[in-house]
């Protein structure tokens, strides 16, 4: 994937390679620190602090760019494109994150054209963490569209980019097709599945003209049960479909789980640079990231322990927890991920000794490391067998999965699934499935009923049927096929239309105490062979202009966002 050029480059004295070109040349490892901004106004005062972090960071070469949260935790925040256009201003490349969780589709298209023209064109795309105050209260989150909307709506202005042949035209091969393990034979790399090319163009979001996009995404595959980790999986190829450029994981302690990233990505084919996470310890990080109080952030009960012991220290562990973070980025390093992403809120000569640290390590010490580094859930699971020398893991996917895969295994299964998703599937394979004679009668019913105006009535009855089975809210764009009849308004806080947030914790919801609707849809999904297939087609945006209308007759009449994907597939 060739670096896409920078037509302005406004870092003074910019010596230092940008981002996308760090993270595309071979044998080159990025370093990116992560900065988070403050509540309160810019003032010579607060800025003060935060530029000196930035400026000593961007002094020294090791550093390739610093990346600005957008109200991370769901606090309302400073704006990280304010801090992120000073700090490129002073030399230093930057990451701008780019929450969907404030901001409705307009908002973030002219957010677009706001940071291209700042030329902050590094963009990490996330749903956003569901808010956790407001002015008067809490504050009603947007989510108008996903990270998954995002990529595509920030891809497709990108236009001009992909004309001239940059990177986002680049085909990834393999990236989201069917996923092979079936029947219980191992799970080989998929045949190649293009990408499609950034700036293909869509109604609604017309080129922008100006730099192209560096997109990055955020995957969490530090989950503990399978149909936790494997719809991450899924959502990161459809991720990689919908424009994405280079790829960070989720905060966690488990080098075996650092490992499973690449070889997943290695066998589907799925190429892009991907960059490991540091999140720099204390003793309070550690108690907070175990109660499960930061959304998708693992520590487990035996690294709890062990940062416990380390923070009753006289120096409260710091020492220690610095030469931990050294020694994860010594794991990336010797992994083969492209960079490491080094976060923790802490001072810049923290983050700068854990580059000394890391540089004064052996070639082989990571080796040591990933075993002792190697804090996931006992009973966690993992894609591939374990590898007892290097505490890492084979080529081997796991075999219990694959034995779960096997169709005596799948009939079973289907024993436990709800009887109403059965009854669905099969209503919905008879009368609403494209093609099939109960379809066209569907389609000529409606018709003829739009044209005696009788589609009041008829709607009525549509939600008579459809809020006691499904708690349906009447969006007039359902996504209950895609969710394996789980209505994504009723039962996710953040509307998830294109797959699950990196937010659950054990499979229950970060907002909500129920379960993630994805993880239920997995385990519907399965034992009928579907699951691979849950998130293989193109994202979802829901219209919401269709809202409070009839999504029966929207689907008979080819105006919800299947007619929209039947025209893309």
């Amino acid at each position: 994937m060739p670096p896409r050029t920078r037509p302005v480059d406004r870092r003074q004295g910019a010596g230092k390679p940008a981002l996308r070109e760090q993270l595309t040349t071979p044998g080159v490892f990025a370093v990116i620190a992560e900065l988070v901004a403050w509540r309160g106004a810019l003032t010579e005062e607060s800025m003060g602090s935060a530029l000196g972090v930035a400026e000593a960071l961007a002094e020294d070469p090791r550093i390739g760019a610093l990346s600005v949260t957008d109200n991370a935790g769901g606090h309302a925040m400073l704006s990280p494109q304010t801090l992120a256009e000073r700090f490129l201003d002073r030399g230093q490349d930057v990451i701008v994150h780019v929450a969907c969780r404030d901001r409705s589709r307009m908002g973030l298209q002219s957010l677009a054209w706001d940071l291209q023209s700042r030329h902050l064109t590094n963009v990490l795309a996330v749903t956003g963490d569901y808010p956790v105050e407001g002015y008067g209260g809490l504050s009603r989150p947007v989510f108008d569209i996903d990270s998954v909307g995002l990529l595509k709506l920030y891809s497709e202005m990108d236009a001009p980019a992909a004309a001239t042949g940059g990177a986002g035209a680049a085909a990834a091969p393999g990236a989201g097709a069917a996923d092979p393990a079936a029947a219980g034979a191992p799970l080989k790399a998929s045949a190649a599945a293009g990408t499609p090319a950034k700036g293909a163009g869509a109604a609604g979001a017309p080129a922008s003209g100006g730099q192209p996009f560096f997109l990055g995404v955020a995957v969490n595959n530090r989950k503990r049960f399978e149909r936790e980790v494997m719809p991450q999986y899924y959502k990161l190829a459809l991720k990689i479909r919908s424009g994405a450029d280079f790829v960070i994981s989720q905060v966690g302690y488990d080098a075996r789980k650092d490992d499973e990233l690449l070889r997943y990505m290695r066998l589907r084919s799925i190429t892009r640079p991907t960059v490991a996470n540091a999140y720099i310890l204390t003793g309070g990080v550690a108690r907070t990231f175990h109660a499960g109080k930061i959304p998708g952030c693992v520590v487990t009960d035996d690294l709890l322990a062990l940062a416990e012991r380390q923070a009753a220290s006289p120096d409260k562990g710091k020492a220690f927890f610095l030469e931990f973070a050294a020694k994860q980025m010594a794991i990336a390093r010797g992994l083969g991920y492209q960079g490491i992403y080094l976060s923790g809120h802490r001072r810049a000569e923290d983050l700068l000794r854990v580059l000394d640290l890391e540089a004064s390590f052996g070639p082989d010490d990571w080796k040591a490391f990933a075993r002792e580094i190697s804090f996931g859930f006992p009973d966690g699971f993992y894609v591939f067998e374990p590898d007892p020398d290097t505490g890492l893991n084979t080529a081997q996917v796991n075999r219990a999965f694959l034995r779960s895969r096997t169709r005596r295994a799948r009939r079973l299964a289907r024993l436990q699934v709800p009887f109403d998703y059965h009854m669905s599937r099969l209503v919905h394979d008879l009368i609403y499935t494209p093609g099939t004679p109960g379809f066209r009668l569907g389609t000529a019913a409606y018709e003829r009923i739009e044209r005696l105006h009788l589609d009041r009535p008829l709607h009525v009855l549509e939600q008579a049927a459809k809020v006691p089975l499904y708690d349906c809210r009447d969006c007039g764009d359902c996504s209950l096929p895609d969710i394996a009849y789980l209505c994504p308004e009723s039962r996710c806080p953040k509307d998830q239309r294109n797959g699950p947030c990196g937010g659950t914790h054990d499979a229950i919801c970060e907002v909500e105490d129920h379960p993630c609707i994805w993880s239920l849809a997995y385990d519907r999904l399965k034992p009928y062979g579907d699951e691979d297939a849950m998130l293989r087609r193109p994202p979802v945006i829901q219209d919401n202009a269709l809202r409070r209308t009839s999504a029966w007759a929207n689907t008979y009449l080819g105006r919800d966002h299947f007619a929209r994907r039947a025209s893309e597939e």
